[in-house]
């Protein structure tokens, strides 16, 4: 095979794979949002004391999981700075969802 052709063949394959995956995590993301539990209450954190005195900023991601009835049953921090992520948990815990189904998991992110 001469290289040009060898290039050409190389490059079509990526091109595909390339396309293949975009569809893939295209899918994902979709499926994603249809599963996606609205928040009745969404408890705004309380700004800690230390935190405001530091002059911090930020978002803390956190993850909870909704039970049926629509209550947070669980909660797991997943990203920010440690003073502001205690008070975005706290406020996740006393959050409430729309009832659903089944128990979900769902990422909320607080900006502080």
């Amino acid at each position: 095979m001469k290289d040009g052709t060898r290039t050409i063949l190389v490059a079509a394959a990526m091109a595909i794979a390339l396309l293949a995956n975009g569809q893939h995590a295209a899918a994902q993301s979709s499926a994603a949002d249809e599963t996606k539990r609205p928040a009745k209450r969404l408890m705004p954190p309380k700004y800690p004391e230390l935190a405001k005195k530091l002059n911090l900023s930020g978002a803390v991601r956190i993850e909870v999981t909704i039970g049926p009835d629509g209550t947070v049953k669980h909660t797991r921090i997943l990203g920010g700075h440690p003073l502001l992520a205690a008070a975005a948990e706290e406020a996740a815990q006393k959050s409430t969802f729309e009832p659903g189904p089944k128990e979900t998991t769902e990422i909320i992110e607080f900006k502080f």
